[in-house]
């Protein structure tokens, strides 16, 4: 059973002097470390959360050419990229912080998706250098009562505006994959 999730992901990105000093700024301030390659074999910066303790960490390269992404378009690739938050108090502190501060272009201000899971808090920005969009998101590990609630009440409000389901949505989503041996 895998339980550590993505190893890794890596962006080209149109500036990298600019991305490097943005992503320094933003990283820095949801307290991650960063290391480089320092340019052997590659140009690529580096950007961990737990860092010693090796987990999951985000890469930016230079892009050859491209131009800025625009999430609205759901162009093939990535649509983006969320980020732990430790609270909903840090998802606030962050978009007064640092979005707001930083001029940053937020497409979702810091909200409750309950119909996502119970408690699950979260604000959407763009990075203005490249356009890769981003969530800042906190899932409570226990969710409160009146959180599970609201959770229950958005998917049953959702499974009414669907007669095309047979089941309600916690059982409707879950699909089985195919195992090593190819049965489901």
């Amino acid at each position: 059973m895998r339980w550590k999730g993505v190893h890794h992901v890596e962006f080209s990105v149109l500036n990298y002097d600019e991305s490097v000093a943005f992503f320094d700024k933003m990283f820095g301030w949801l307290g991650y470390k960063s290391f480089w390659t320092l340019d052997i074999g590659y140009r690529s910066t580096y950007y961990m959360a737990r860092f010693p303790l090796f987990h999951s960490y985000i890469g930016i390269q230079p892009a050859l050419d491209g131009h800025k992404l625009d999430s609205k378009d759901h162009a093939p690739g990535i649509h983006h990229i969320a980020l732990w938050a430790k609270s909903r108090r840090e998802v606030g502190d962050f978009y007064r912080g640092f979005l707001v501060r930083n001029d940053v272009e937020v497409t979702d201000p810091p909200a409750e998706y309950p119909v996502y899971t119970p408690g699950y808090y979260a604000v959407f920005f763009n990075d203005p250098i490249t356009g890769i969009h981003f969530e800042l998101s906190h899932t409570p590990l226990i969710p409160s009562l009146f959180a599970y609630r609201r959770w229950l009440g958005a998917l049953k409000s959702e499974w009414k505006s669907h007669p095309e389901w047979s089941n309600p949505p916690w059982k409707e989503a879950m699909r089985r994959l195919p195992s090593k041996t190819g049965q489901t």
